[in-house]
């Protein structure tokens, strides 16, 4: 496979020496809000603190999580499926899967198909599910819609090109629940390996999904399932659906449940974080850091030191490395989204829009925070959606 590297100057650390950088993790000035003690140590460092107390390990975590499961469980009795997983052929939710069912649980796995699945994660799904005996959910967009969706979203100027996968995917994982009346939707998200998103990063939601593609869409959204404010409010609040979030209370090490995987499940490392997907794997490794100056390898990495699982150099020689992207991913991406070499490059330096210069429902999350408020205590919305889309922006 040819590789591609990175265009010049996305290698955004090899001129960040005199940056000030937190002097326990390896996040620097340049990320949003970010704010330093005396001792030089960041707020996203103490944020993960709070969290390591809220959601602990040890003989606590094994006695909140077996509470939980035994919650589902009895939420779930008489039903066909206690739960349901989201699984995309990535290393998380495929251990997540396999702990559920050694834990006594009846899952669904659900599964949302943009199209763009890479064989290796394809395939991973199946011999997982095949080895655990899962029943397998899934929502296929059709292909040319969500290549118009992708392409309208490249031409609007925004950074934030993969919201409409991850509403579709939380969207899918409601249809699931309701489709079968599941009580419960579990989240694969591990903050002690995935990281703390910085918040203004990115943002999504269904009504900027809708007004990006009113501008600059060609076909009619038919199977793409936006996740509108209706259908949100529907689904976590009146349906009884609850979100709960099980690796927060497991000490998940990385590198060893890779290898349990594939020793154990038929599964097979498809060579880096969010390559399971090759439009996700253009956005990590080529967009962000070109046109938004985001090396989204800062995530993962700066959780893995905090959490004890990477030592602070390794993460920092790692994000010096400059990234790649498979020059096939590249032209398949110009392929499907009809773009010229020429037109490519126009819209890769075209001037960036941010998303207030669109449609949104941020003032409507602002207006009804205390719903939220009240949803994120009864586990029905992540306490992240909470935190990060429900406040003022600064």
């Amino acid at each position: 496979m040819n590789n591609v590297l990175a265009p010049p100057n996305t290698n955004l650390y090899e001129d960040s020496q005199e940056m000030q950088r937190c002097t326990r993790c390896i996040y620097d000035e340049t990320v949003s809000q970010i704010q330093f003690d005396e001792q030089g140590v960041c707020n996203y460092c103490k944020l993960h603190d709070e969290m390591d107390v809220q959601y602990p390990l040890g003989a606590e975590g094994k006695k909140r999580l077996e509470k939980m499961i035994t919650d589902i469980k009895d939420a779930g009795r008489g039903k066909k499926y206690d739960c349901v997983v989201g699984v995309s052929g990535g290393c998380d939710s495929s251990y997540l899967l396999y702990q559920m069912v050694e834990m006594g649980l009846r899952p669904l796995a659900v599964h949302f198909d943009n199209t763009w699945n890479s064989p290796i994660a394809t395939q991973n799904i199946y011999n997982v599910l095949e080895a655990l005996k899962i029943d397998l959910y899934t929502h296929v967009v059709n292909n040319q819609e969500y290549d118009d969706i992708y392409r309208s979203f490249l031409l609007s100027g925004l950074k934030d090109i993969e919201a409409p996968t991850d509403l579709g995917i939380t969207s899918t994982l409601y249809m699931a629940a309701t489709k079968y009346n599941i009580p419960t939707i579990i989240n694969g998200h591990s903050f002690r390996t995935e990281g703390i998103s910085p918040l203004g990063w990115l943002y999504m939601d269904g009504k900027l999904v809708d007004s990006v593609h009113k501008q600059f869409g060609r076909i009619r959204m038919k199977t793409y399932p936006n996740l509108t404010l209706p259908r949100f409010i529907k689904w976590s609040a009146l349906h009884n659906i609850k979100m709960q979030r099980p690796l927060y209370y497991m000490n998940y090490q990385k590198e060893e449940v890779k290898k349990f995987l594939a020793d154990n499940l038929g599964w097979q490392w498809y060579g880096g974080h969010h390559l399971e997907n090759r439009f996700t794997a253009f956005y990590h490794s080529y967009f962000l850091p070109r046109r938004a100056n985001l090396d989204t390898r800062l995530l993962g990495h700066a959780a893995l030191v905090r959490s004890g699982q990477l030592e602070r150099n390794e993460a920092l020689l790692a994000l010096q490395q400059p990234q790649e992207c498979p020059q096939e991913i590249l032209d398949l991406v110009k392929k499907r989204l009809e773009f010229s070499d020429e037109e490519f490059e126009r819209v890769m330096t075209a001037p960036m829009r941010h998303y207030t210069d669109f449609k949104t429902y941020k003032k409507s999350f602002e207006r009804l925070r205390p719903l939220f408020w009240l949803l994120y205590k009864m586990d029905r919305v992540p306490k992240s959606f909470y935190i990060k889309f429900c406040f003022p922006s600064n």
